[in-house]
């Protein structure tokens, strides 16, 4: 079953530059999907459409069989969440609690209920000790944390990041990542959008690859091998692929390539 459709989309800014040209693909369920491309692709724009901050100028988007119209706009925000690629554009309030509590509260949840969805939400993304403190004072980790826990507080069953992977350390890389996998395990569909082919090579079950604005493929991880594909995209295959592409192994995460060249050292003595 599809989750997520869309139809001949289409988007021209009022410049006339065309953004998105007959994008057309579908998402299944229980997907992790990265959506790759180079800078001016059209990744941002697309999930724009995905909760009708921007509504089709033609062609559809369709959620859990819901084509997105001004009618729909708020069932649709309540089932899929935003994550910007900037916190400081989603973070407003003077204390982390509140901002948390914004989209709760708009949804005419009442006080005790608000309360209950901000602390479960808190208390997952292990930021309680935050609670109090003013959300533009923190790191750029916590208030990605923050800005998840203000969207995830709406119960939305489909989550989508844009570049959530940009001006992260390592340490809070894998952190992040940890925070996308559970999310995924209780049950919500995820979407990203990024250029870095690497992070969600091992990560992602689904791939669309945009260039200039045209879906240039839908797919597998198969897709990140395709080194011609990737070029014309302006992007890379993944690192670790470049690496073991003349042996039989194909890692897709770091401990796989550990494990992989033990193997390799096994064979060769």
């Amino acid at each position: 079953m599809s989750i997520l459709e869309i139809a001949n989309l289409n988007f021209i800014y009022p410049d006339k530059t065309p953004a998105l040209q007959d994008i057309s693909f579908q998402i299944p369920a229980k997907s992790k999907v990265a959506i790759l491309g180079a800078n001016g692709s059209g990744k941002s724009t697309l999930l724009q459409h995905l909760n009708g901050l921007t509504l089709a100028q033609s062609g559809f988007v369709s959620v859990l069989g819901q084509r997105i119209g001004k009618e729909n706009l708020r069932d649709i925000r309540k089932t899929v969440g935003i994550v910007f690629d900037s916190p400081d554009e989603q973070l407003f309030s003077t204390l982390v609690y509140d901002d948390i509590a914004f989209g709760p509260r708009n949804l005419g949840y009442d006080e005790k209920t608000v309360a209950q969805k901000v602390e479960e939400v808190m208390t997952l993304l292990d930021i309680t000790q935050l609670r109090n403190r003013p959300p533009f004072n923190l790191s750029l980790g916590q208030k990605k944390r923050v800005a998840i826990a203000g969207v995830l507080a709406m119960e939305p069953s489909i989550m989508v990041f844009d570049e959530p992977f940009s001006g992260l350390d390592p340490c809070t890389l894998q952190q992040f990542l940890n925070i996308l996998e559970d999310l995924f395990c209780r049950g919500h569909m995820i979407i990203v959008t990024t250029h870095d082919v690497d992070i969600v090579y091992g990560w992602a079950s689904e791939f669309v690859v945009l260039q200039e604005g045209h879906v240039l493929a839908h797919g597998g991880r198969a897709l990140l091998e395709d080194k011609m594909l990737m070029e014309k995209a302006k992007l890379k295959a993944p690192d670790l692929y470049n690496i073991f592409c003349s042996t039989s192994y194909r890692p897709v995460c770091v401990a796989d390539a550990a494990e992989c060249v033990k193997r390799i050292g096994g064979n060769d003595k």
